[in-house]
């Protein structure tokens, strides 16, 4: 039996759902959220879909039941989350990296290495059961996406505006210190404006 064939037989069908708390109403609703955030993610193998959801379910069917006021849909979207990250953070062994930066390199990775396609069991499943090529392809395209940032420094240097922001910068420095002159500009602008209007008027 090829490793492939050995890694799809160790997989266990999902038992009914059962939660405690809530109505079939809402957590229809939070399945069908699961489901859809699976299928955007290539998950289109419908018996690992099931599974998968079955697992969120439980776990945010567990959160319910401790506060019965949140909503199903909300807590089974963010329990998705919490799973992808942490099993990207397991699979690419960047645990002490940012959430943020985990779930993109993740997620790029897994396209990459068209993980779904040649793998469509893998997706979200325990570390130690996943095949060492999957993990393997998963942290080489996680390199080849998202190499470390290097640091460099800055020195500031000063900005040079041209010759005319200067004198720009000056006429408006001799307007602040002598407010006459400043008045005396503004009706020049003024008595100019309405002596084109006039013109045009004519």
């Amino acid at each position: 039996m090829s490793a492939s064939r050995e890694f799809q037989a160790a997989f266990e069908l999902p038992v009914p759902f059962q939660p405690r708390t809530g109505t079939l109403e809402e957590w229809n609703r939070a399945f069908v959220r699961v489901e859809d955030y699976l299928r955007a993610h290539r998950v289109q193998n419908r018996l690992h879909q099931i599974r998968l959801i079955e697992k969120i379910l439980e776990r945010a069917s567990e959160r319910h039941a401790l506060n019965p006021r949140l909503d199903p849909a909300v807590l089974a979207a963010e329990e998705t989350e919490a799973l992808m990250d942490g099993w990207f953070a397991d699979v690419l062994e960047e645990i002490s990296m940012p959430r943020e930066r985990v779930s993109v390199d993740g997620r790029v990775a897994l396209l990459l290495c068209d993980g779904i396609e040649r793998w469509p069991y893998a997706f979200l499943e325990e570390p130690e059961q996943l095949p060492p090529e999957f993990i393997r392809a998963m942290r080489a395209a996680s390199i080849q996406a998202g190499p470390d940032l290097t640091i460099s420094s800055m020195v500031p240097r000063p900005i040079d505006l041209g010759a005319i922001t200067t004198a720009a910068g000056e006429t408006l420095e001799h307007f602040q210190r002598w407010p006459l002159l400043r008045t005396l500009f503004l009706w020049l602008v003024f008595a100019g404006a309405l002596a084109v209007i006039f013109r045009m008027t004519r």
